[in-house]
């Protein structure tokens, strides 16, 4: 296909533009979502178009037609992909439509217009009460643009307010802002029988602003421009869901504002989240359609939900209706198991209890999204005992945590993981996995080496703390505070040989002091008692205290303590261990380390 079928360029006037929207022959999904933009960022486009400059092009992608099942075809919707926020903002100025703020209100953005500006003094305001009182601006120029507007009525009215105006001056001004509906917007249509990787790459070399839209954008804005199948209100049950998850306080809000919304099947389905305050999993849109999507079409690539929804059949490459229909109908299925409370509820205290207790131990968002595609396959499918659901789920997020399974190239795994489900059962799978992943060469030679990082948000240390989680191990010198309670709260992450000893030493290079096998968590009064001291000092001090009179921790018996070394991989040199010792010493804690870490996905 040559670059001149793939998109068409053209130009649009902006009464034109708002036109076609109006009449619903472009579709503009974003009118929906909140407003990004800030009033300041309204004002300046208008000034833009005021004089004349350039606004940057907007891209419309057409929906396929469609085979509809008396043979006739329906032309496929033009949809807005680029450019929703530029013509909202025009809408909400020049029009008077009202958008959604970001705490999900309506309400308008006025921009003031002042006829009699002079060089290097603002045209343009966002409309204040001092414009309002004022003679010399016009507060709300949506007034202007209103079809029953009539410069002759207006301008006696202005010229008695401000007589010593040049009516010329303001006849001018006034003509030239009534203009702005003329102004000439370029519009680039993508070719509907493009794939969707090529209208993201065509995207991206287009935009000069460089921002990359993926599958999720592409989907969203397909399905909220469809009412025939629901997608709309599809839409806002995805949208509605994310925002809940973070603030639950809004269903308040939601609940005495959408009447149409909380009348759909969507509703009741996310009305838990009112009392949910629970942080370790909130999804946003991606993570929503991409889970939706792969539990019920067996699918990982999340472009083929796009052609999906318009109703593409693979097989004879035409887009059929029943397609089309079949799609939207096991998609809102997918949102609606997505947001059951039982199954969300469930995955979550899967995760959690399998020792990733915060957010911050899960840095792969793609592999929580396969896992919850997991649980939702395995709580349909009947596979494994429900009871056993759990366990299944939690062995393969550890497993797909310690391989780095979904990093590189997710989307092309997660569609051969779930092809391979399907075909042989989980189980199978999973033992096949761990057989040709997990031998005893990853547990003692790649995993020890893979713990050899500076960075505390590795998955290999996350996962060790949550083995430590697991376990329910106890922080180091302590007989009762847990690395579980400081994990969840504020605990110090202390240096087991502290910075400032090594630094006097002459460690000076922080990939090698700041090393994870140099971490152990304790809590605030030990960390301050140990304070730069060397380990021979401060844990012969330990020990010495278990005779009475201890001042490092609460431990106060000696099998207590080296049991207690033990949990936290303290190998039992370190009670003579200086600087000079520090290599070693690394190096027998990430063996140390890694076998706890083996002892977890076993117990598992």
């Amino acid at each position: 296909m040559d670059n001149v079928d793939k998109y068409s360029v053209s130009q649009y006037s902006v009464k034109s533009l708002l036109g076609y929207i109006e009449a619903g022959d472009i579709a503009i999904p974003e009118i929906q979502r909140p407003f990004v933009w800030n009033a300041t960022q309204v004002r300046d486009l208008i000034d833009s178009l005021y004089n004349g400059y350039p606004t940057g092009y907007l891209i419309i992608w057409q929906n396929p037609d469609v085979k509809l099942k008396n043979g006739k075809s329906a032309v496929g919707k033009k949809i807005l992909i680029d450019g929703q926020q530029r013509v909202t903002a025009i809408m909400t100025a020049i029009s008077g439509v009202k958008i959604l703020t970001e705490n999900y209100s309506e309400k308008c953005i006025r921009i003031a217009f002042n006829p009699l500006a002079q060089p290097g003094e603002d045209r343009f305001a966002v409309t204040t009460p001092a414009h309002e009182k004022s003679s010399f601006w016009i507060p709300d120029i949506s007034e202007v643009f209103k079809p029953g507007f009539q410069s002759w009525t207006f301008m006696p009215k202005y010229m008695a307010a401000n007589p010593e105006a040049d009516p010329n001056v303001v006849g001018e001004a006034l003509q030239r802002l009534t203009s702005i509906t003329a102004c000439q917007i370029g519009t680039i249509a993508l070719d509907p029988s493009l794939d969707i990787s090529e209208v993201t790459e065509i995207f991206v070399r287009i935009n000069s602003q460089g921002k990359r839209l993926n599958e999720s954008d592409f989907a969203m804005s397909k399905i909220a421009a469809d009412e025939e199948h629901g997608g709309n209100t599809l839409r806002k049950a995805i949208d509605y869901f994310c925002h809940l998850a973070i603030d639950p306080a809004f269903y308040t809000k939601l609940s005495t504002t959408d009447e149409k919304f909380m009348q759909s099947v969507y509703a009741p389905k996310l009305a838990w989240l009112q009392n949910d305050y629970d942080d370790i999993y909130d999804p946003d849109y991606n993570d929503m359609l991409r889970v939706s999507f792969m539990h019920m079409f067996t699918r990982g690539r999340l472009g083929q939900l796009v052609s999906l929804l318009s109703g593409r059949d693979f097989e004879t490459r035409t887009y059929k209706e029943e397609i089309e229909a079949d799609s939207f109908d096991k998609l809102s299925t997918g949102v609606i198991n997505f947001m059951n409370e039982y199954n969300f509820k469930n995955f979550v205290l899967a995760i959690r209890s399998a020792g990733f207790i915060s957010p911050k131990l899960l840095r792969s968002k793609m592999t929580v999204d396969f896992c919850y595609t997991l649980y939702l396959i395995l709580q349909r499918s009947g596979e494994v005992p429900k009871t056993e659901i759990k366990r299944c789920v939690q062995k393969w997020f550890v497993l797909s945590t310690l391989t780095g399974r979904y990093v590189g190239s997710p989307e092309t795994q997660m569609d051969r993981d779930l092809r391979e489900i399907a075909a042989k059962g989980f189980i199978q799978f999973l033992q096949e996995n761990e057989k040709a992943y997990l031998s005893d060469a990853f547990w003692k030679v790649r995993l020890v080496q893979s713990l050899e990082t500076s960075s505390i948000s590795s998955p290999f240390y996350n996962t060790y703390v949550a083995a430590q989680n697991f376990f329910g191990d106890k922080s180091l010198f302590s007989n009762s505070s847990k690395v579980y309670d400081l994990v969840a709260v504020t605990g110090d992450v202390h240096h087991i040989f502290p910075k400032k000893y090594l630094q006097d030493n002459g460690y000076n290079d922080k990939n090698l002091y700041n090393q994870v096998a140099n971490y152990a968590y304790l809590d605030t009064v030990v960390n301050i008692a140990v304070g730069k001291k060397e380990p021979k000092e401060y844990f012969s001090e330990a020990f010495e205290g278990c005779d009475g009179n201890q001042t490092i921790g609460t431990i106060t018996n000696k099998d207590d303590l080296w049991e207690n070394l033990a949990t936290n991989c303290i190998p039992q040199e370190v009670v003579n261990m200086t600087y000079e010792n520090y290599v070693d010493f690394l190096r027998k804690r990430r063996v140390l380390m890694a076998q706890k870490i083996r002892d977890y996905y076993e117990a598992l």
